[in-house]
């Protein structure tokens, strides 16, 4: 697909296989592409970065904005609720909370118990497996449901709930994703319900436990209503779990790809937190974010009047030549590297330490047990506009 054919509700599947040369040929040609529903496609490391920046101007509310693709749905009520689509004072309030139970402090605390699950996961992996469905799709649940204290027998459909509601944020809601995403909202919420009310009742360490510090009156005194307590527990498990999972799945395959990046990150260990960056900026596991104008504003020498809608390409962002000297090289040891996979200003990912611890962990415990590991065959990618992955990766572990 080349720049002039480019429509986000017409994606081939070429592009969601490979969608970087589409990137390339829209930030040379036409970066400030104007999609047919008039909304903007911007793929400028630069743009992305001031609109981050200025949330007076680029607001992440959604309640215009989904109104007609959900209706009046529990995917409408979820998603114009949750931390990610909200602009203050609701936002304000939600991530202080939040943020108050994911400190440097808090985060190093975990990574004990962390490494302690990892390795149960590896102990259990010999000869074969899936480096998704076995491994990099687990930890990300084992986290949250620790964050949350959702007890270890009661997460089976804690990955099925979150998969369904992110699916329904792809460009095009399909009839058969929008029901799976209201339905699993329903259930998640009537679970959380439950979990709240007996939290209420015997309640955690809110320095580690993030639902019953949710559940708290913030410095002012404010506190959250029961709705949006619930619905900023679904954000916080899909935040901390499709991307994650991403990061962790991406990384390994990407080192299978690279064998030379593996035999850099195998003889200095060092290297390895640079590695999880490099990987955030080559594979974005969040490639797509939105704003809307609250007032006129210049973006590439044209103004657009307010109200105008703009989805920022992440995944053309950081690989843009303009901010990263080669940016389609995959380098483990690439400095600077300014990426915006957890983009920036108020709205920068709330969680995006624990994800690099997540993923560090992850991959440095890997790649310990199986330093020789190799695909098995060909990765599945998960064929989403919005979130990159795959759904699975066989791998031979002894290589």
């Amino acid at each position: 697909m080349d720049a002039d054919g480019f429509d986000l509700a017409l994606l081939p599947p070429a592009f969601l296989h490979d969608p970087y040369p589409t990137y390339r040929a829209l930030q040379l040609h036409d970066p400030v592409r104007r999609m047919p529903d008039g909304s903007l496609f911007l793929t400028r490391h630069a743009d992305l970065s001031r609109i981050y920046r200025d949330a007076a101007t680029f607001s992440s509310g959604k309640a215009e904005e989904f109104r007609p693709k959900f209706g009046a749905s529990p995917l409408y009520d979820h998603h114009t609720t949750s931390l990610v689509f909200n602009d203050p004072p609701l936002h304000t309030r939600v991530r202080r909370l939040i943020a108050g139970a994911l400190t440097p402090r808090a985060i190093a605390a975990m990574e004990p118990g962390l490494t302690m699950a990892v390795d149960a996961l590896l102990d259990r992996m010999a000869g074969a497996a899936d480096l998704i469905a076995d491994y990099a799709a687990a930890i990300p649940i084992e986290v949250i449901g620790n964050l949350l204290g959702v007890p270890a027998g009661e997460r089976g459909p804690l990955r099925g709930w979150s998969l369904a509601i992110l699916g329904a944020l792809e460009p095009v809601l399909t009839p058969a994703a929008a029901a799976a995403g209201n339905l699993a909202v329903t259930e998640f919420l009537s679970y959380l319900d439950a979990l709240t009310r007996a939290r209420r009742a015997r309640p955690g360490d809110p320095a580690q436990d993030v639902l019953t510090r949710l559940m708290q009156a913030d410095p002012a005194g404010d506190r959250l209503v029961q709705a949006e307590l619930l619905h900023n527990c679904i954000f916080l498990l899909n935040a901390g779990h499709e991307t994650t999972t991403n990061l962790i799945g991406n990384a390994l395959v990407l080192l299978a790809d690279y064998p030379e990046q593996r035999a850099r990150l195998l003889a200095d260990p060092a290297l390895l937190r640079p590695a999880i960056e490099e990987v955030l900026r080559y594979e974005s596991s969040n490639q797509l974010g939105n704003r809307a104008m609250t007032q006129a504003a210049d973006i590439g020498g044209t103004a657009y009047p307010a109200g105008t809608r703009l989805t920022l390409c992440i995944g053309a962002a950081n690989r843009d030549p303009e901010a990263f000297a080669d940016p389609g090289r995959f380098d483990i040891g690439r400095t600077p590297n300014r990426h915006l996979a957890f983009a920036a200003g108020i709205h920068q990912c709330v969680g995006m330490s624990l994800a690099r611890m997540e993923g560090a962990v992850a991959v440095g415990r890997f790649l310990a047990r199986f330093p020789r590991y190799a695909l098995a065959g060909p990765p599945v990618r998960g064929l989403r506009a919005r979130f990159r992955g795959y759904t699975s990766a066989p791998a031979a572990l002894d290589g």
